[in-house]
C-alpha cells in the first residue's frame, strides 16, 4: 500500500472568497504536479478529502489526472486540527490511498506514521505537493517516505 498525502493547492483569501477556493496559481500548481505524477504512472485506488472547498477541488484535479477507481470522496476527520491517531487507525494496508487535506493535520499524520509521535516535523509540505509513504520493513509497523513531488524547490 502506498499512501499519498496532498496539501490542498494555494487558496484564495477569505476576503476574496469566503469559501477559500483555489487560486489560479493553486490550480496551475496542482495540475502540474498531477501531470508529473501521471507521467510517472502513479496508481491511486481512491482519493479522500476534507469537506473544505480547496481540498475538494484539489482532489478533483488529482482524480482527473490519475483516474482512481472511484470519484473522490469527502470524509470526516481530515480537518486541520482533527485527531490524526484516530484517522491513522482507519488506514487499510490493502489500498493505494490519496488523502487531500490541510496543515497541521497532514504534517502531524506523517509525523505519527514515521515516528509514532505527532509532534516531530519530518517533512515540510507545500500547497499542491504530494508526499508518498509506504510501510517500512515487515513486522516493524513504521512507515517511510518513498518520494515527494513539490511545486517549488528551494
Amino acid at each position: 500500500m502506498s499512501l499519498y498525502l496532498v496539501q490542498h493547492g494555494k487558496s484564495l483569501t477569505k476576503d476574496v472568497d469566503p469559501q477559500q477556493g483555489l487560486s489560479q496559481q493553486g490550480i496551475l500548481d496542482v495540475e502540474r504536479i498531477a501531470g508529473v505524477a501521471k507521467g510517472y504512472s502513479v496508481r491511486v485506488g481512491s482519493i479522500k478529502h476534507s469537506g473544505k472547498t480547496r481540498a475538494r477541488k484539489t482532489a478533483s484535479i488529482m482524480a482527473d489526472y490519475l483516474s482512481p477507481g472511484a470519484s473522490p470522496e469527502e470524509v470526516s476527520g481530515l480537518n486541520p486540527n482533527d485527531d490524526v491517531i484516530a484517522f491513522a487507525k482507519t488506514l487499510s494496508p490493502d489500498e493505494d490511498l490519496m488523502i487531500v487535506g490541510h496543515l497541521p493535520f497532514l504534517s502531524r499524520l506523517l509525523s505519527f506514521l514515521i515516528t509514532g509521535s505527532t509532534d516531530m516535523e519530518v517533512f515540510r509540505f507545500q500547497n499542491g505537493g504530494i508526499v508518498c509513504v509506504d510501510r517500512g520493513e515487515p513486522g516493524q509497523g513504521n512507515w517511510v517516505i518513498r518520494w515527494s513531488l513539490m511545486p517549488e524547490i528551494f
